[in-house]
């Protein structure tokens, strides 16, 4: 049965919005900045998997979008008003994270100074969506401030900034495009 049967339904005219727990708040609160934030990493994501990444980069970017609808999934049911099992993501999808940036860190090897980002349009794109993933983790991060929020998703987000700083480098790698480096004078 379709989950979505109506894109324009005029609710949100008055500047609220519904949340997956049916209560409704304002579009400006912290918690739509936040899952707004997640939708926006999500999409700049798939700009940079528009670039025909390298096969197995492609993969984790499906994996880890899937990933970003669960979290904002998650914070789309304020505490105390989830009725079942409702969405979550598992540790193991951080972990999974961490165990491929650092076999990512061994295969492309140390850093001598700041990258300037840029490279091959995937690589860009991979190092914008990274950007895009720290105010991500930044809106996350307030919003848990006053309201409870899954101690997973910051975690989540702040090694997937990490993921995407070193596909973006993969890319550059396979392409044979040198790394710029941040000239400090």
């Amino acid at each position: 049965m379709p989950r979505i049967t109506k894109i324009t339904t005029r609710r949100g005219d008055d500047g609220s919005t519904d949340l997956a727990d049916g209560g409704r708040v304002r579009k400006d609160s912290k918690r739509i900045r936040a899952i707004g934030a997640l939708d926006e990493l999500n999409s700049a994501i798939g700009l940079a998997a528009a670039w025909q990444p390298q096969p197995e980069t492609g993969t984790w970017l499906r994996e880890v979008q899937n990933d970003l609808l669960c979290l904002g999934a998650m914070l789309s049911i304020r505490a105390g008003r989830r009725k079942g099992a409702g969405p979550s993501l598992d540790p193991e999808r951080r972990l999974a994270l961490e165990r491929v940036i650092e076999t990512l860190q061994k295969q492309l090897g140390p850093l001598g100074n700041f990258l300037l980002p840029g490279g091959t349009p995937c690589a860009a794109g991979l190092q914008f969506a990274r950007t895009v993933c720290r105010r991500a983790e930044g809106e996350v991060v307030a919003l848990a401030r006053t309201e409870t929020v899954s101690v997973e998703i910051p975690l989540y987000l702040n090694r997937l900034s990490d993921l995407l700083f070193q596909l973006a480098r993969v890319e550059n790698q396979a392409a044979n495009h040198s790394e710029s480096l941040w000239n400090s004078r």
